[in-house]
């Protein structure tokens, strides 16, 4: 795959991890010659292979070595206007005016809408409505949280809560994890003071994927197992929703386990985290879907088909996604993800026309998803290297800008 940012972003995560280029070679198994090259930029490219080794020696997921698929139109304007907005709406300026309390009218219930229907268009991979609409948003929550009725302002905490913790995740598909460390720090603030149990801890568990992205795998595998840990205690798992909450949390500190190599808790954490995905459907039906972490028996075996292909385990991948049925609330982001790493793992079997199949397949799901997305680029440029092409690659390798 060829990338003019691979080399800087690579010497960066190396020294991210405080990795010299030998630890990282003996961590990776990439001879210290290629790394030099890739760094100093005398060499522009590296085979799929290469790159998930280099991105497992880092700890990092393959596409924070790649470059993480825009959260903005194509302009590529992430720092435009618009983004401005969203960070003034994170952080209002200083001896900026108070918020007042809604005026007669104000609908709590429309709020609540409008945020849950921000989630999703954001598992939808639509990145740039949502961001149009989190300035107002926020500043609609900031409203509600100053009602001066003690029920509404509480639910406008929780609405607060909610509408940063979307501001953070957009953030972090921004790149910008630094700004959405802080709106998921002002989301917590938020969620502290509503009357919501359950809040905290799903944007605790926010914060973890954010220092997942950060390399801080030691950090995110400790907030992510302490929060599980309290709801357990809270006995909040005897509640579909709190349940949910749990699962999600299992599933962050696995993936955590996974990128610091230690693949055995990892696959024990998921596998304990399975386990209790059939109790979700027989607990008294939850909240909004759209607002709590998703978490069933689909997502479960999702994640644990993203673990086996990032750590070099293809034939585990595709015997799990085999036959899968996914549940009607699993997210469109998800069905994209997998479907992806399906033809990751068929590529590093050199099934070169199963893949072609599943990316066809992602085409027709998500093709705006897919044009911006670097893995599938990467996989496309693996197999369009290849000296025979498999049908239909010919349409794909144009559709993403390979075969020019």
């Amino acid at each position: 795959m060829a990338n003019d940012d691979l080399g800087r972003t690579l010497r960066r995560l190396r020294r991210l991890a405080s990795l010299t280029q030998e630890d990282l070679a003996e961590r990776s198994d990439v001879s210290v010659d290629v790394i030099r090259q890739l760094e100093q930029r005398r060499k522009h490219s590296a085979r799929l292979p290469t790159l998930h080794a280099l991105a497992n020696g880092l700890g990092v997921e393959l596409t924070t070595l790649l470059g993480d698929p825009p959260a903005v139109s194509a302009t590529g304007e992430n720092d435009g206007p618009r983004f401005v907005a969203v960070r003034r709406a994170i952080m209002p300026a200083l001896w900026g005016p108070e918020p007042k309390p809604p005026e007669p009218g104000f609908s709590l219930h429309a709020l609540r809408e409008r945020i849950a229907e921000g989630w999703t268009q954001y598992h939808s991979a639509e990145f740039d409505t949502v961001m149009k609409a989190l300035p107002d948003l926020i500043a609609d929550a900031r409203t509600a949280a100053a009602s001066s009725n003690d029920d509404d302002r509480d639910a406008g905490y929780a609405a607060l809560g909610k509408a940063l913790q979307l501001a953070g995740h957009v953030a972090v598909r921004m790149g910008k994890t630094d700004l959405a460390l802080i709106s998921l720090e002002r989301a917590i603030d938020a969620a502290g003071r509503s009357s919501d149990a359950l809040l905290r801890p799903m944007i605790v568990n926010s914060v973890a994927w954010t220092y997942q992205r950060q390399g801080r795998l030691g950090d995110a595998l400790s907030i992510a197992l302490h929060a599980a840990d309290d709801i357990k205690e809270s006995r909040h798992t005897g509640t579909a929703d709190g349940l949910k909450v749990w699962g999600a949390l299992t599933m962050s500190a696995a993936t955590s386990a996974a990128r610091s190599n230690d693949y055995e808790r990892a696959a024990a954490l998921m596998a304990q985290a399975e386990n209790e995905t059939a109790r979700v459907a027989k607990l008294p039906e939850g909240g909004d879907s759209r607002m709590v972490s998703v978490f069933s028996p689909s997502s479960v075996r999702i994640e644990r088909v993203r673990l086996a292909v990032q750590y070099g385990r293809p034939e585990e991948a595709l015997g799990l996604a085999a036959g899968m049925r996914l549940s009607k609330d699993t997210p469109p982001s998800w069905r994209t993800w997998l479907l992806l790493d399906v033809a990751r793992a068929h590529t590093d079997l050199g099934n070169a026309a199963e893949a072609v199949k599943s990316l066809e397949s992602l085409r027709r799901v998500a093709p705006t998803w897919m044009q911006h997305h670097t893995l599938a680029v990467a996989i496309v440029r693996d197999l369009w290297s290849l000296p025979n092409h498999p049908a239909g690659l010919s349409p794909l390798a144009e559709f993403l800008g390979v075969a020019a």
